[in-house]
């Protein structure tokens, strides 16, 4: 997948959404803004799952959240790939 690239799933009921965001690669402010871009289209309760490699990302998604009122629900490093699953607010 490349920065610009995403996937999304239906639960077993078709009633929410999760989304895997692809950021690897691109630099702060651009994780953050695909993710905002993203989570305007999709429905409360959606998940998204954002992948980036800037080491910024973590804090950067702490921030969005407060912000836009979303929840961040994890946020992880493995093999220096930064992995932020967040909530769209309801």
């Amino acid at each position: 997948m490349t920065g610009n690239d995403t996937d999304s799933n239906a639960d077993r009921n078709g009633t929410s959404s999760s989304t895997i965001l692809d950021v690897r690669g691109l630099k702060c402010p651009l994780p953050v803004l695909r993710a905002n871009k993203v989570m305007k289209s999709r429905s409360a309760g959606d998940i998204l799952k954002v992948l980036a490699t800037d080491p910024a990302a973590p804090q950067d998604f702490v921030a969005f959240c407060e912000t836009t009122g979303h929840q961040l629900l994890e946020s992880r490093e493995a093999d220096g790939v930064f992995t932020m699953i967040l909530r769209k607010k309801t």
